[in-house]
């Protein structure tokens, strides 16, 4: 059966032709594919034709030594969450992503977030600033190159000069051989795979 989600992959893949890559379905959820160069003109058809004027998020997506390097994920629902779509997009390195500020104003902060995280820079926003590093902080923490522990700076007024500890730290998967389940914590100050071992009492288990 034909959901209404389905529908509306349909229509903006009839309607975009080739810029749309691929469509595909995973659990119920709906995704497409689309080119950078149209993907300003699929957000547009998506809000005004098919009724998505609620942007959930805009993430972003590192794939390392692949070209495209980087996707942007729009994640798009309707105020009544009836209906839900994601649209990517793949990215390369030297270029920028259309602003989406003009067709949801909340892409705004999410646009940021992704230029502070991973580099990408989204052309036509009103204010491409960083959101969490300082302004001249060289490198971008969601890159996979960054180290999970952090870089050293040499800035003087910020709140520390050192590495961040994140490593071991508490929701820190742990490195190391063993399961899955084994490496990951379930709460501060424990370590992983404690619960697995019978070490922590069902009881102490929050």
């Amino acid at each position: 059966m034909t959901t209404e989600l389905n529908k509306d992959a349909e229509a903006l893949q009839k309607a975009f032709g080739d810029a749309v890559s691929s469509v595909s379905e995973f659990r119920g959820e709906t995704t497409v594919v689309v080119s950078l160069e149209k993907l300003k003109e699929v957000l547009k058809s998506c809000h005004s034709e098919h009724g998505y004027d609620f942007l959930l998020d805009i993430t972003t997506v590192d794939n390392a030594d692949e070209d495209p390097r980087f996707e942007v994920v729009y994640e798009l629902s309707d105020v009544k969450d009836t209906k839900h779509l994601r649209v990517k997009a793949p990215v390369s390195e030297d270029e920028e992503v259309p602003s989406a500020v003009e067709i949801w104003r909340g892409a705004d902060w999410h646009e940021r977030e992704a230029y502070d995280m991973m580099g990408i820079r989204f052309t036509d926003h009103p204010d491409m600033r960083r959101i969490l590093m300082w302004e001249g902080y060289p490198f971008y923490p969601l890159r996979k190159e960054f180290p999970l522990a952090g870089k050293t700076t040499d800035m003087p007024d910020v709140a520390f000069t050192g590495v961040a500890p994140l490593e071991g730290g508490p929701f820190v998967t742990s490195s190391g051989a063993g399961s899955r389940v084994e490496m990951e914590p379930r709460a501060k100050g424990q370590n992983p795979g404690e619960i697995e071992r019978g070490k922590v009492a069902p009881s102490d288990q929050r």
